[in-house]
């Protein structure tokens, strides 16, 4: 019996929270919304996430913290990035810190999901090298 992945949402966009969990909960996924990075942190999920979905730029832990602060503890995990207000500079700096993707709000609901197929991938080769 497969374990059904979570997907963990971090944006401070109320709109972007309930059409993510829509679209994630539509395809099976167990997923937990966040407003904040100090929320997603504060959890019982962080371990148990397979996918972390944030955004670039928020109040308070940016995404881009939120995820250098989980690979320093050495919880890092697969990231899909998104964002409203697009910089090219980031990209690179982002995908080499092992980022699968970064979205550019508003952004296609299939690009969203083969972003997911490549994260969920990833999950399950690094649980796979345990």
């Amino acid at each position: 019996m497969s374990k059904v992945p979570i997907i963990s949402v971090v944006d401070d966009e109320e709109s972007v929270r309930t059409a993510m969990n829509s679209l994630l909960s539509s395809i099976g996924m167990i997923v937990h919304l966040f407003e904040s990075a100090e929320d997603f942190l504060q959890s019982p999920y962080v371990s148990d996430t397979a996918c972390l979905i944030t955004d670039v730029q928020m109040a308070g832990i940016s995404g881009i913290e939120l995820h250098r602060f989980l690979i320093a503890q050495d919880q890092g995990m697969p990231t899909i990035f998104i964002t409203a207000s697009p910089e090219e500079s980031i990209r690179p700096r982002l995908l080499e810190t092992g980022v699968v993707c970064l979205l550019c709000k508003p952004f296609d609901e299939q690009a969203l999901l083969q972003c997911l197929d490549t994260a969920l991938k990833r999950n399950r080769d690094k649980d796979v090298m345990r």
